[in-house]
């Protein structure tokens, strides 16, 4: 049971432990290929960036992020915060608008 001669136990034992290491080696292959990916979008980014900094227009450049940052955070807040009116209110108003049509 516990001899190396490749008892079951023993054989159990190394193959729970190579799944072990194909998890980790698995854990650290995704690492790895985020960090490549950051490293290059950071670089890109970079690249961007300078390309940026050479134009005669900056200033508007500037202006006009600002203005679309500020249209996507309204209507991010439009789309999030607004909090729908509650069912039952709705239902009841239809219920009290519908008997006075009747009564009038």
């Amino acid at each position: 049971m516990t001899s190396q001669s490749g008892g079951t136990a023993a054989g159990e034992g190394r193959a729970g432990g190579a799944a072990r290491e194909g998890t980790d080696d698995g854990a650290v292959l995704l690492v790895a290929g985020l960090a490549d990916l950051a490293v290059s979008t950071l670089g890109t980014a970079a690249g961007a960036l300078r390309g940026l900094l050479r134009r005669s227009d900056t200033g508007r450049l500037v202006e006009d992020a600002e203005h679309d940052l500020r249209a996507r955070g309204r209507l991010a807040l439009d789309r999030y915060a607004a909090v729908p009116p509650a069912h039952l209110e709705v239902l009841a108003q239809h219920v009290l608008e519908r008997r006075s049509r009747a009564d009038g």
